[in-house]
């Protein structure tokens, strides 16, 4: 067998571990040359190695990054809330009683809705409302969120008129659920993406003012369950792609300066999980499958 039919044979079966493979069939030499030709072949060794993933040693798997979880992420993780605080607990009563009082029991689900497609010629936020395809957007959305059967608490929107909106178009198929409108949640520049974009370049000052409102938003809106709520919970918040994926970054801990990095489609569903640990799962990202494909815009 020739050495290129060889050389494809054995990286086709053995992936990742194809440098191991070849270093031994040109040790016995199982390439059809003589040990002292092989060596001209070495150049292409290094760069099959050099396309090897960094594996640790020991486990062969990739080695971590990041740092570890920051259980108390949202400043309620209650063993800081109780540790160093003197109990009013009586003495014949166990002193744990009072921090598993404190303890959140119940999991928030918040379902995070981008608006629909909206006029971009408008100059000022009131002309800036839904297309005729953004209301059809928005039924999609109402109609889907109605389908999951859920027992929704309270739907919170951005102030700006394509968030409204947006939002009131779904109420139409949510009986019974209260909206609240919030401004904290309206659309801007949460922190400088990285890496950086040249099609769209707020100056510095609009990155202060807007990143501290919408941290605030985060602040006020994800965090784990107050220990008082029994039972889970599923709040719907209508807001903006960048409100959005600062959220999505800041939540699951990733660097938030990535969020330029994910798309959202217009009416789309993302959907986060917080666990009473503190523990969160993101169950979707910008789903929009219920939506038929001709009727998909990211604008």
């Amino acid at each position: 067998m020739s050495y290129r039919k060889t050389l494809k044979l054995i990286c086709g079966v053995a992936g990742g571990s194809a440098v191991l493979v070849l270093a031994a069939a040109e040790y016995r030499g199982y390439l059809g040359e003589p040990p002292g030709e092989a060596a001209g072949r070495r150049a292409i060794f290094g760069v099959l190695r050099a396309a090897q993933p960094a594996w640790t040693p020991a486990s062969h798997t990739p080695a971590p990054t990041g740092h570890a979880w920051d259980f108390n992420w949202d400043k309620r993780d209650p063993h800081t809330l109780t540790n160093g605080k003197k109990t009013n607990a009586p003495a014949t009563e166990d002193p744990s009683s009072e921090q598993d009082n404190s303890k959140p029991k119940a999991t928030r689900n918040i379902l995070l809705i981008r608006h629909s497609q909206y006029n971009l010629s408008g100059t000022v936020d009131k002309e800036r409302i839904l297309t005729p395809l953004g209301r059809e957007q928005a039924d999609f959305t109402g109609k889907r969120l109605a389908a999951l059967g859920l027992k929704y608490d309270v739907m919170i929107h951005s102030s700006m008129a394509r968030a409204t909106e947006t939002a009131n178009i779904i109420s139409k198929h949510l009986a019974g659920v209260e909206l609240v409108s919030c401004d904290l949640l309206r659309e801007g520049a949460p922190i400088e993406p990285v890496p950086p974009v040249t099609h769209w370049k707020p100056d510095a000052v609009q990155y202060h003012e807007d990143g501290a409102r919408i941290e605030a938003a985060f602040r006020r809106y994800i965090h784990r369950a107050d220990p008082k709520q029994k039972e889970d919970s599923y709040e719907i918040i209508v807001c903006h792609a960048n409100v959005i994926r600062y959220f999505v970054c800041r939540a699951l801990q990733f660097p938030p300066e990535g969020w330029l990095r994910m798309g959202l489609n217009n009416g789309s569903i993302t959907w986060l999980t917080i666990r009473p640990s503190g523990r969160v799962a993101l169950r979707t990202l910008g789903d929009a499958g219920f939506m038929p494909p001709d009727k998909l815009t990211r604008t």
